[in-house]
């Protein structure tokens, strides 16, 4: 059994560390904003999605600015490239020493990502807790161990089943200690006010109740229970229960605007680029078939989510590259083009470039005359006009 610390600290009954250190906080905020705004579980869920961004904004900011830091590398990376193609090693190096002279880190907006990621993780079940559903399959109901839980736990309340699975309530109050809440299958049947402060504990028989008042289908008067997959807003397959969800088609679209506004210029001789555009369009696609198996609870967070992130990348770097799409671009945006680090790498010397072999004609200089191979000035040549009308002078002294 896993270590179990901190039990009455505050009321908070059941405390496994390391994974509540991030998990309950967060639980806890999110019932705090259910009892504090109206009741209303689709409110609470949006006002906490964006409190918690708010938190980690600095993170995002520190993201989207390496972001934009590579954007301006690439033409200098893609002329590394085009210098040396078919030269992966060397392509390799020439990059990380561009890199390293422009003081620009690659790996920069890989740590805020790293850094958020128990953070999304802990949110994801969070929200799952707080819908107090569980849902097992048919041979976890069999398991000896369910049946024993059920007797050391009569909360538990069965809300609907089938030949594959059920669905039910987990309790509000009960034991805390019990081995099954140690069990992955089970953990969630743990009561809802053994991981709550005291101040936010529900009283017997009351609980989360995760039915929107507010997003209702105009047509059928079907109200959302965002404890359950969207089948309000949505085309549900004939025989099945998956539902193409309008909510998930929403967060698809946001999704998709968010990763262009970030994504690089395709670079045809950038072997990642490609792979980076498929994934583009793909991420939106999986949002929208997870729309059909996952909580529309999850779904509602990943549009706030999504759309908080926009909004403050266009507060950053305006539209980015969202467009073109597919070709068209609206007259309203005025993308600038890409451009270079104005630090450029330093040039080679004059006598390495005459002795290369390239046969490169050396550029003139600012006073009209030419380099020679060693890298002195020769003397300035005289126009053409003014050569032929002294020479005309010379001949009338004769």
């Amino acid at each position: 059994m896993p270590l179990t610390l901190a039990a009455g600290f505050f009321g908070i009954d059941h405390f496994t560390p390391p994974w509540d250190v991030f998990f309950l906080p967060l639980f806890n905020l999110l019932v705090l904003c259910y009892r504090l705004i109206f009741s209303d579980f689709a409110l609470a869920i949006i006002v906490f999605t964006v409190v918690v961004r708010t938190i980690v904004a600095p993170l995002f900011v520190q993201q989207i600015r390496s972001q934009r830091e590579m954007q301006r590398m690439q033409p200098l990376v893609r002329e590394v490239q085009r210098k040396h193609k078919g030269n992966a090693q060397k392509i390799a190096q020439e990059t990380q020493a561009l890199y390293k002279e422009h003081g620009v880190n690659q790996f920069g907006g890989c740590l805020p990502l790293l850094v958020q990621m128990p953070i999304l993780f802990a949110l994801y079940q969070a929200l799952i807790r707080a819908s107090n559903v569980v849902t097992l399959t048919a041979e976890q109901i069999k398991d000896p161990a369910f049946t024993a839980l059920k007797a050391a736990l009569p909360g538990i309340q069965q809300i609907s089943s089938n030949a594959t699975q059920a669905t039910f309530h987990a309790p509000v109050s009960g034991p805390c200690n019990l081995d099954q809440f140690n069990n992955g299958a089970y953990t969630h049947f743990l009561p809802l006010n053994c991981q709550l402060v005291a101040p936010l504990h529900f009283d017997a028989g009351h609980a989360i109740s995760t039915v929107s008042s507010w997003l209702v289908n105009p047509i059928s008067g079907m109200h959302l229970d965002l404890a359950q997959p969207d089948h309000v807003f949505a085309f549900v397959v004939p025989g099945t229960t998956f539902g193409l969800s309008l909510l998930a088609v929403i967060a698809a679209i946001l999704q998709f605007v968010q990763v262009k506004m970030t994504s690089p210029v395709p670079n045809p001789d950038d072997p990642t680029s490609s792979a980076t555009s498929t994934m583009t369009y793909l991420f939106p696609l999986l949002t929208v078939f997870w729309g059909g198996l996952f909580a529309s609870g999850l779904i509602l967070y990943w549009i706030v989510y999504t759309a908080y992130l926009v909004s403050h990348q266009f507060l950053m770097m305006g539209w980015g590259n969202l467009f073109p799409i597919f070709g068209w671009s609206p007259s309203f945006v005025k993308r600038p083009p890409n451009q270079a680090p104005t630090r450029l790498p330093p040039k080679e010397p004059t006598a390495n470039r005459g002795s290369s072999g390239d046969g490169a004609t050396p550029p003139p200089s600012a006073a009209g005359g030419q380099r020679t191979a060693v890298g002195q000035r020769a003397a300035p040549t005289r126009p053409a006009a003014r050569r032929s009308g002294t020479q005309r002078k010379r001949g009338r002294k004769r």
